[in-house]
């Protein structure tokens, strides 16, 4: 049933999706589709559900930059296909009012951070990285300029984003912008603005070699 709805996001969007053609595509009974989802938001966080555990292949090349540029290439690639990106504006647009797609949204990304944080761990293990790097923050970083395109901006997505995208994400993770500041982990931003802890500059581990890094985006064969 799923590949039913699939298609229909592919063929008539979000706006045009329908509980009577999902069911006449997939053969089953309307009446069972409304019990189980109730809704065609409902629909779609299954479908996003069922998707999660393989939208896009996590890269192993051996390199911080090359598994960066990899992974954007292929979040890249995937929003280029517009059932996926009709399925995640749909999801977003419900979890705005609704609780159910609220979870389920924030457990598929939760997932796959985790599941992607594993090159960030493997470049840690390298020595590319400092020890404390956050990893699914250097990942939500790489990620996140896709989405403001995608449902903030309303642009299709490039390779000019991909490119800009990984430099700027590789280069603030080897300065150490993503090493965890445990003491302002979950500090609402009025109070720690009123407390004066903006002026505390955080750690800059390894910025004198970001520039003249052999691996950086646009001095070797991974850029």
């Amino acid at each position: 049933m799923f590949a039913a709805v699939f298609d229909e996001l592919g063929e008539v969007g979000f706006a045009g999706l329908s509980m009577e053609r999902v069911a006449q595509r997939s053969g089953v009974h309307q009446a069972t589709i409304y019990r189980r989802w109730r809704s065609v938001e409902g629909l779609v966080c299954g479908l996003l559900t069922q998707r999660s555990a393989d939208v896009i292949p996590i890269p192993d090349s051996g390199s911080l930059c090359g598994d960066l540029r990899a992974l954007a290439r292929a979040i890249g690639a995937f929003y280029e296909d517009k059932r996926n990106r009709a399925m995640i504006e749909a999801v977003v647009s419900a979890a705005a009012r609704d609780p159910r797609a609220e979870e389920v949204l924030r457990d598929f990304f939760e997932d796959r951070l985790g599941v992607a944080g594993a090159l960030v761990r493997h470049a840690i293990e390298r020595g590319e990285l400092p020890p404390g790097t956050d990893a699914p923050a250097v990942v939500g970083a790489l990620g996140a300029p896709f989405y403001y395109r995608m449902l903030v901006v309303r642009r299709p997505v490039d390779l000019e984003l991909v490119e800009s995208a990984t430099f700027a994400t590789y280069a603030a993770a080897k300065a150490g912008a993503y090493v965890r500041t445990e003491s302002l982990r979950d500090v609402p931003v009025a109070r720690e603005r009123a407390a004066g802890a903006g002026d505390v500059p955080r750690p800059r581990t390894g910025e004198a070699g970001v520039a003249g890094d052999s691996e950086a985006p646009g001095s070797s064969g991974d850029w």
